[in-house]
């Protein structure tokens, strides 16, 4: 004999609700609507999962920093700060001065200067183009940078294979002129691209039949490539300026060798903007289509596995140092013939300017995946053009420029302070795909038994 209980008589009475939506001649009840309202997705923009806001947040915190050693770096703004208290406003006004007047002229020198509107086109797309020219390299030496990453490698030796890359371009630039017009150029280009391969590759080879970790070895061939190499090589006779006697300064780039300018004479970005660009594509291309991308990817991610899926560990690590050096090279390419040059298109002990150790910056912010790269290096390249202009035209010290720089870097590596500091969401809000139905008891059809009966 079964025995109704309290939850199968109130079964009885109220029917489940998918039997009643589905009862003929009655209507079934209004689903509720799918969460899809604006302020669930605006709020959704505002969390730690959103790595472009978190990115955008790290560069307002930042500049705030910035804001503020502008203010204690102003020794007349300091000495008002002394009587904050009996005059509060002196020491704001002069304090918003300071920074809205640096961060003016940085605005200024990157992007856009409204003084310039009725001015000559050079005069009006002047600033955003010195932002361009110093973008390129980074643009190259973050792409060099992430290949490795990726691959779980930590290329540190960037300023020796810039270094090596320039030496390469800089011998076939001046020394091989029976090459006729454009081909000249083409092989200066690619003798810089193969001086850096050549250098990351002896790393990579180091690491992959030897065991040496990668980390020390480029430390070391840095040291070797900037202390002991480039001035042994611009104190040879063959490479040595005989104009320049008694300067470590090579003999300057034919003309036919140096990259042309990309949009007139007058503005500062050549072709090597276009390169960097193209090899943005070719990366981006190789880690999604490629087969060796893909075992790039798989060997970064656990080595292990990817040996036991068959996948040749060292030939990976090997190929990912050839192509990080190559775009290593690239950077001194650009530096050796194109327009930033400060020495006539030759080189010098300074040829490698920091942009090595700059790269690494520069493939941290974009995440190193290659499109990030490129808004990072045109960041880093709006900074270090804008501050320029900062130091010049509201005397305030371009170092500052590169603490924020350290400072984006240091924030973005560091996502949980930033989203502590903004107190964002740890997680988004999920919304529904379509109506829900109400859901059911957890057994509406459950009944207790009276000796095993049902």
């Amino acid at each position: 004999m079964t025995t109704p209980t309290p939850d199968q008589s109130a079964a009885k009475d109220t029917p489940p609700a998918e039997a009643t939506a589905s009862a003929p001649g009655t209507s079934a009840p209004p689903a509720p609507a799918a969460d899809r309202s604006y302020a669930t997705v605006i709020r959704n923009v505002f969390t730690a999962e959103n790595s472009a806001m978190v990115t955008f947040l790290a560069i307002v915190l930042s500049l705030l920093v910035g804001a503020v050693l502008i203010v204690v770096s102003n020794t007349a703004t300091m000495d008002k700060a002394a009587y904050f208290f009996a005059s509060p406003g002196d020491f704001l006004s002069s304090a918003w001065d300071n920074i809205s007047s640096a961060y003016s002229a940085l605005f200024k020198g990157a992007i856009f200067d409204p003084a310039t509107v009725s001015g000559t086109p050079s005069q009006f797309f002047g600033p955003i183009t010195n932002t361009l020219e110093y973008a390129t390299p980074l643009i190259f030496g973050g792409l060099g940078i992430s290949v490795a990453f990726r691959a779980g490698m930590f290329n540190i030796g960037g300023q020796g294979q810039t270094i090596i890359g320039a030496i390469f371009t800089s011998y076939v630039a001046f020394e091989w002129t029976s090459l006729p017009g454009a081909l000249h150029l083409i092989v200066a280009v690619l003798a810089g691209l193969v001086g850096g391969m050549l250098f990351g590759g002896v790393v990579g080879w180091l690491k992959a039949k030897r065991g040496a970790h990668e980390v020390i070895v480029t430390i070391m061939l840095n040291y070797v490539a900037s202390m002991f190499l480039v001035g042994w090589v611009l104190k040879s006779s063959l490479f040595q300026d005989p104009s320049h006697a008694g300067q470590s300064i090579s003999k300057p780039a034919e003309a036919d060798a140096v990259l042309p300018h990309l949009f007139g004479s007058g503005l500062n970005t050549d072709i090597g903007l276009l390169l960097a660009l193209a090899a943005t594509f070719v990366v981006a291309w190789f880690f999604k289509r490629s087969k060796l991308g893909f075992e790039v990817r798989a060997v970064g991610l656990t080595p292990s596995a990817a040996r036991t899926a068959g996948i040749k560990v060292g030939r990976v690590q090997i190929a990912s140092m050839l192509i990080s050096g190559a775009l290593m090279g690239m950077i001194g390419v650009t530096q050796t013939l194109g327009l930033a040059n400060p020495n006539n298109n030759a080189i010098a002990g300074s040829i490698d300017a920091g942009l090595g150790f700059t790269a690494i910056t520069v493939a941290l912010l974009g995440r190193t995946r290659p499109w990030g790269v490129v808004l990072a290096a045109l960041l880093f390249g709006a900074l270090q053009a804008g501050g320029s202009a900062m130091q010049t035209n509201a005397q305030v010290s371009i170092e500052i420029i590169t603490v924020v720089q350290a400072l984006i870097v240091i924030f973005v590596a560091a996502p949980r302070l930033v989203k502590e500091i903004f107190r964002l969401r740890a997680t988004k809000i999920e919304t529904t795909a379509g109506p829900q139905a109400t859901p059911p008891s957890p057994d509406p059809f459950h009944t207790t038994t009276v000796g095993g009966q049902a």
